[in-house]
Protein backbone atom coordinates (compact mmCIF):
# COMPACT_ATOMS: atom_id res chain seq x y z
CA UNK A 1 0.00 0.00 0.00
CA UNK A 2 1.25 3.50 -0.81
CA UNK A 3 2.17 5.73 2.13
CA UNK A 4 3.87 9.11 1.70
CA UNK A 5 5.31 11.14 4.56
CA UNK A 6 4.54 14.81 4.02
CA UNK A 7 6.27 16.23 7.09
CA UNK A 8 4.73 17.74 10.22
CA UNK A 9 3.52 14.30 11.33
CA UNK A 10 1.26 13.88 8.30
CA UNK A 11 1.17 10.79 6.10
CA UNK A 12 -0.86 10.41 2.91
CA UNK A 13 -2.34 6.93 2.53
CA UNK A 14 -3.69 5.62 -0.75
CA UNK A 15 -7.16 4.28 0.14
CA UNK A 16 -7.06 1.87 -2.85
CA UNK A 17 -10.29 3.33 -4.28
CA UNK A 18 -10.75 3.14 -8.07
CA UNK A 19 -7.06 3.39 -9.05
CA UNK A 20 -3.70 4.21 -7.48
CA UNK A 21 -3.38 7.79 -6.20
CA UNK A 22 -7.06 8.56 -6.72
CA UNK A 23 -8.18 9.03 -3.10
CA UNK A 24 -6.12 9.70 0.02
CA UNK A 25 -6.63 9.40 3.72
CA UNK A 26 -4.32 11.55 5.83
CA UNK A 27 -2.92 10.24 9.09
CA UNK A 28 -1.96 12.98 11.54
CA UNK A 29 0.32 11.99 14.43
CA UNK A 30 1.22 14.14 17.42
CA UNK A 31 3.09 12.87 20.49
CA UNK A 32 2.03 9.30 19.87
CA UNK A 33 -1.65 10.13 19.36
CA UNK A 34 -3.30 10.00 15.94
CA UNK A 35 -6.23 11.04 13.79
CA UNK A 36 -7.35 10.06 10.32
CA UNK A 37 -8.80 12.71 7.98
CA UNK A 38 -11.11 10.99 5.48
CA UNK A 39 -10.99 7.22 5.37
CA UNK A 40 -12.13 6.00 1.95
CA UNK A 41 -14.51 3.06 1.70
CA UNK A 42 -15.09 -0.11 3.69
CA UNK A 43 -12.40 -1.72 1.54
CA UNK A 44 -9.86 0.91 2.66
CA UNK A 45 -9.60 -0.22 6.29
CA UNK A 46 -6.62 -2.59 5.74
CA UNK A 47 -4.55 0.20 4.16
CA UNK A 48 -5.24 2.52 7.10
CA UNK A 49 -4.35 -0.15 9.64
CA UNK A 50 -1.14 -0.94 7.77
CA UNK A 51 -0.20 2.75 7.90
CA UNK A 52 -0.60 2.70 11.67
CA UNK A 53 1.59 -0.38 11.90
CA UNK A 54 4.24 1.28 9.73
CA UNK A 55 4.31 4.15 12.24
CA UNK A 56 4.57 1.71 15.17
CA UNK A 57 1.18 2.87 16.43
CA UNK A 58 -1.53 0.64 17.82
CA UNK A 59 -5.18 1.08 16.84
CA UNK A 60 -5.77 2.37 20.36
CA UNK A 61 -3.54 5.36 19.57
CA UNK A 62 -6.19 6.84 17.25
CA UNK A 63 -8.33 9.43 19.00
CA UNK A 64 -10.31 10.75 16.04
CA UNK A 65 -11.65 9.71 12.66
CA UNK A 66 -12.47 12.95 10.86
CA UNK A 67 -14.58 12.95 7.70
CA UNK A 68 -14.71 16.19 5.73
CA UNK A 69 -18.13 15.23 4.38
CA UNK A 70 -20.20 12.09 4.11
CA UNK A 71 -19.78 11.18 0.44
CA UNK A 72 -18.86 7.53 0.37
CA UNK A 73 -15.37 7.87 -1.13
CA UNK A 74 -14.50 9.97 1.94
CA UNK A 75 -16.62 8.53 4.74
CA UNK A 76 -18.02 5.21 3.52
CA UNK A 77 -15.40 3.29 5.49
CA UNK A 78 -15.82 5.19 8.77
CA UNK A 79 -17.93 2.56 10.49
CA UNK A 80 -15.65 -0.27 9.40
CA UNK A 81 -12.37 1.36 10.44
CA UNK A 82 -13.83 2.42 13.79
CA UNK A 83 -14.56 -1.20 14.60
CA UNK A 84 -10.77 -1.56 14.81
CA UNK A 85 -10.10 1.69 16.73
CA UNK A 86 -11.38 1.23 20.28
CA UNK A 87 -10.77 4.82 21.49
CA UNK A 88 -11.63 6.79 18.37
CA UNK A 89 -14.56 9.16 17.97
CA UNK A 90 -15.99 10.10 14.60
CA UNK A 91 -15.88 13.85 13.89
CA UNK A 92 -18.42 14.93 11.28
CA UNK A 93 -20.35 17.99 10.11
CA UNK A 94 -23.66 18.39 11.99
CA UNK A 95 -25.58 17.98 8.72
CA UNK A 96 -23.86 14.65 8.08
CA UNK A 97 -23.88 13.06 11.53
CA UNK A 98 -27.22 11.28 11.20
CA UNK A 99 -26.10 9.67 7.94
CA UNK A 100 -23.15 8.08 9.70
CA UNK A 101 -25.38 6.68 12.45
CA UNK A 102 -27.97 5.44 9.97
CA UNK A 103 -26.45 5.30 6.47
CA UNK A 104 -29.57 3.95 4.72
CA UNK A 105 -30.54 7.27 3.12
CA UNK A 106 -26.93 8.01 2.21
CA UNK A 107 -26.68 4.64 0.50
CA UNK A 108 -29.92 5.15 -1.42
CA UNK A 109 -28.80 8.57 -2.62
CA UNK A 110 -25.55 7.16 -3.97
CA UNK A 111 -27.38 4.17 -5.41
CA UNK A 112 -29.48 6.51 -7.54
CA UNK A 113 -26.28 7.97 -9.03
CA UNK A 114 -24.13 4.86 -9.47
CA UNK A 115 -26.42 1.81 -9.59
CA UNK A 116 -26.40 -1.39 -7.51
CA UNK A 117 -23.53 -3.21 -9.21
CA UNK A 118 -21.12 -0.29 -9.00
CA UNK A 119 -22.10 0.42 -5.41
CA UNK A 120 -21.37 -3.12 -4.22
CA UNK A 121 -18.13 -3.32 -6.20
CA UNK A 122 -16.73 0.05 -5.15
CA UNK A 123 -18.14 0.61 -1.67
CA UNK A 124 -19.06 -2.75 -0.19
CA UNK A 125 -21.26 -2.41 2.90
CA UNK A 126 -21.49 0.87 4.80
CA UNK A 127 -21.26 0.08 8.52
CA UNK A 128 -23.23 2.34 10.91
CA UNK A 129 -21.32 4.27 13.57
CA UNK A 130 -22.73 4.08 17.12
CA UNK A 131 -24.31 7.42 18.01
CA UNK A 132 -22.35 7.68 21.26
CA UNK A 133 -19.09 7.67 19.29
CA UNK A 134 -20.10 10.57 17.01
CA UNK A 135 -18.85 14.10 17.65
CA UNK A 136 -20.44 16.92 15.65
CA UNK A 137 -18.13 19.74 14.55
CA UNK A 138 -19.96 22.99 13.72
CA UNK A 139 -18.24 26.05 12.28
CA UNK A 140 -15.42 27.22 14.55
CA UNK A 141 -15.18 23.96 16.49
CA UNK A 142 -11.69 23.05 17.71
CA UNK A 143 -10.05 19.80 18.75
CA UNK A 144 -6.77 19.20 20.51
CA UNK A 145 -4.81 16.18 19.29
CA UNK A 146 -2.25 15.80 22.07
CA UNK A 147 -1.84 19.59 22.08
CA UNK A 148 -2.12 20.02 18.30
CA UNK A 149 -4.99 22.38 17.50
CA UNK A 150 -7.38 21.52 14.68
CA UNK A 151 -9.97 24.12 13.63
CA UNK A 152 -13.12 23.16 11.72
CA UNK A 153 -14.56 25.52 9.09
CA UNK A 154 -17.99 25.14 7.53
CA UNK A 155 -17.34 25.14 3.76
CA UNK A 156 -20.47 24.59 1.66
CA UNK A 157 -20.49 24.58 -2.14
CA UNK A 158 -19.52 21.01 -2.91
CA UNK A 159 -21.87 19.70 -0.23
CA UNK A 160 -23.76 21.36 2.61
CA UNK A 161 -22.34 18.79 5.02
CA UNK A 162 -18.72 19.73 4.27
CA UNK A 163 -16.10 21.20 6.55
CA UNK A 164 -12.38 21.81 6.07
CA UNK A 165 -9.80 21.43 8.82
CA UNK A 166 -7.10 24.00 9.55
CA UNK A 167 -3.94 22.55 11.05
CA UNK A 168 -1.77 25.23 12.65
CA UNK A 169 1.19 22.89 13.07
CA UNK A 170 1.66 22.29 9.34
CA UNK A 171 0.17 25.61 8.19
CA UNK A 172 -2.02 23.41 6.02
CA UNK A 173 -5.68 22.83 5.32
CA UNK A 174 -7.41 19.47 4.89
CA UNK A 175 -9.87 20.36 2.16
CA UNK A 176 -11.85 17.24 1.21
CA UNK A 177 -13.37 18.28 -2.13
CA UNK A 178 -13.74 22.03 -1.49
CA UNK A 179 -10.37 22.84 -3.06
CA UNK A 180 -11.06 20.62 -6.05
CA UNK A 181 -9.25 17.62 -7.49
CA UNK A 182 -5.56 17.35 -8.40
CA UNK A 183 -4.73 14.03 -9.98
CA UNK A 184 -1.02 13.33 -10.07
CA UNK A 185 -1.13 11.84 -13.56
CA UNK A 186 -2.12 15.24 -14.94
CA UNK A 187 0.64 17.25 -13.26
CA UNK A 188 3.33 18.60 -15.53
CA UNK A 189 5.98 21.25 -15.82
CA UNK A 190 3.53 23.86 -14.56
CA UNK A 191 3.01 22.08 -11.26
CA UNK A 192 -0.20 20.63 -9.93
CA UNK A 193 -3.25 20.37 -12.18
CA UNK A 194 -6.52 21.40 -10.54
CA UNK A 195 -10.20 21.18 -11.45
CA UNK A 196 -13.39 21.72 -9.48
CA UNK A 197 -15.85 18.98 -8.68
CA UNK A 198 -19.54 19.72 -9.26
CA UNK A 199 -20.92 16.29 -8.41
CA UNK A 200 -24.57 15.72 -7.40
CA UNK A 201 -26.53 16.82 -5.56
CA UNK A 202 -25.55 19.95 -3.60
CA UNK A 203 -23.18 21.83 -5.90
CA UNK A 204 -23.61 25.58 -5.36
CA UNK A 205 -21.14 27.74 -7.28
CA UNK A 206 -21.20 30.98 -5.31
CA UNK A 207 -20.94 29.30 -1.88
CA UNK A 208 -18.12 27.14 -3.25
CA UNK A 209 -16.12 30.15 -4.41
CA UNK A 210 -16.79 31.86 -1.08
CA UNK A 211 -15.53 28.76 0.74
CA UNK A 212 -12.33 28.79 -1.32
CA UNK A 213 -11.81 32.45 -0.43
CA UNK A 214 -12.38 31.65 3.23
CA UNK A 215 -9.65 29.01 3.16
CA UNK A 216 -7.23 31.58 1.73
CA UNK A 217 -7.82 33.86 4.73
CA UNK A 218 -5.64 31.48 6.75
CA UNK A 219 -2.72 31.93 4.30
CA UNK A 220 -2.13 28.17 4.08
CA UNK A 221 1.26 26.93 2.95
CA UNK A 222 -0.27 23.76 1.49
CA UNK A 223 -3.64 22.11 0.94
CA UNK A 224 -4.19 18.42 1.67
CA UNK A 225 -6.74 17.22 -0.89
CA UNK A 226 -8.47 13.88 -0.75
CA UNK A 227 -7.99 13.60 -4.54
CA UNK A 228 -4.95 13.57 -4.35
CA UNK A 229 -3.04 14.86 -1.36
CA UNK A 230 -0.62 17.76 -0.98
CA UNK A 231 -0.56 20.77 -3.30
CA UNK A 232 1.25 24.08 -2.88
CA UNK A 233 1.02 27.36 -4.88
CA UNK A 234 -2.28 27.75 -3.12
CA UNK A 235 -3.25 31.23 -4.32
CA UNK A 236 -2.55 30.38 -7.97
CA UNK A 237 -4.60 27.19 -7.79
CA UNK A 238 -7.45 29.01 -6.04
CA UNK A 239 -7.74 31.53 -8.88
CA UNK A 240 -7.73 28.72 -11.44
CA UNK A 241 -10.40 26.84 -9.49
CA UNK A 242 -12.72 29.83 -9.27
CA UNK A 243 -12.29 30.57 -12.97
CA UNK A 244 -13.13 26.98 -13.86
CA UNK A 245 -16.20 27.01 -11.63
CA UNK A 246 -17.37 30.06 -13.59
CA UNK A 247 -16.72 28.26 -16.88
CA UNK A 248 -18.78 25.27 -15.76
CA UNK A 249 -21.60 27.57 -14.65
CA UNK A 250 -21.56 29.30 -18.05
CA UNK A 251 -21.71 25.91 -19.75
CA UNK A 252 -24.68 24.94 -17.61
CA UNK A 253 -26.54 28.17 -18.31
CA UNK A 254 -25.97 27.79 -22.06
CA UNK A 255 -27.30 24.22 -22.07
CA UNK A 256 -30.27 24.85 -19.80
CA UNK A 257 -33.65 24.60 -21.46
CA UNK A 258 -32.33 22.54 -24.38
CA UNK A 259 -34.00 19.16 -24.99
CA UNK A 260 -30.56 17.52 -25.12
CA UNK A 261 -29.27 19.36 -22.06
CA UNK A 262 -27.71 16.28 -20.44
CA UNK A 263 -25.75 15.33 -23.54
CA UNK A 264 -24.64 18.91 -24.12
CA UNK A 265 -23.33 19.07 -20.57
CA UNK A 266 -21.44 15.80 -20.85
CA UNK A 267 -19.78 16.85 -24.09
CA UNK A 268 -19.11 20.35 -22.78
CA UNK A 269 -17.59 19.21 -19.48
CA UNK A 270 -15.34 16.78 -21.34
CA UNK A 271 -14.23 19.47 -23.80
CA UNK A 272 -13.47 21.88 -20.98
CA UNK A 273 -11.52 19.24 -19.08
CA UNK A 274 -9.45 18.34 -22.13
CA UNK A 275 -8.73 22.00 -22.80
CA UNK A 276 -7.65 22.60 -19.22
CA UNK A 277 -5.33 19.59 -19.33
CA UNK A 278 -3.85 20.70 -22.67
CA UNK A 279 -3.30 24.25 -21.43
CA UNK A 280 -1.57 22.87 -18.37
CA UNK A 281 0.82 20.84 -20.47
CA UNK A 282 -0.17 17.45 -19.11
CA UNK A 283 2.12 14.65 -20.34
CA UNK A 284 -0.88 12.44 -21.19
CA UNK A 285 -2.54 12.11 -24.58
CA UNK A 286 -6.07 13.40 -25.12
CA UNK A 287 -7.42 9.85 -25.15
CA UNK A 288 -5.68 9.09 -21.85
CA UNK A 289 -7.04 12.27 -20.27
CA UNK A 290 -10.50 11.38 -21.55
CA UNK A 291 -10.26 7.94 -19.98
CA UNK A 292 -8.81 9.23 -16.71
CA UNK A 293 -11.55 11.84 -16.24
CA UNK A 294 -14.50 9.85 -17.60
CA UNK A 295 -16.16 9.33 -14.23
CA UNK A 296 -15.57 12.94 -13.16
CA UNK A 297 -17.02 14.22 -16.44
CA UNK A 298 -20.18 12.18 -15.96
CA UNK A 299 -20.61 13.16 -12.31
CA UNK A 300 -19.84 16.85 -12.93
CA UNK A 301 -22.43 16.94 -15.72
CA UNK A 302 -24.99 15.32 -13.43
CA UNK A 303 -24.14 17.79 -10.70
CA UNK A 304 -24.65 20.74 -13.04
CA UNK A 305 -28.06 19.35 -13.96
CA UNK A 306 -29.02 18.99 -10.30
CA UNK A 307 -27.91 22.57 -9.64
CA UNK A 308 -29.81 23.97 -12.62
CA UNK A 309 -33.01 22.21 -11.58
CA UNK A 310 -32.66 23.32 -7.95
CA UNK A 311 -31.74 26.87 -8.94
CA UNK A 312 -34.91 27.15 -10.98
CA UNK A 313 -37.18 26.34 -8.04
Amino acid sequence: MAHEDLGHGITAIDTTFQRPFFAASHLVVENGRAAFVDVGTTFSAPALLQALEAKALSPAAVDYVIVTHVHLDHAGGAGEIMRHLPRARLVVHPRGARHMVDPARLWQGALAVYGEETMRRNYGTVVPVPAERVLEAPDGFTLELSGRRLLFLDTPGHARHHFCVWDERSNGMFTGDTFGLSYRELSGGRGAFILPTTTPVQFEPEPLKASIDRLLEYAPRVMYLTHYSQVSEVERLAEILKSRIDQLVALGRAADGRPDRGQRLRVGVEELSLRWAHEHGTPLSASSVRELLAVDVELNAQGLESWLDRDRR
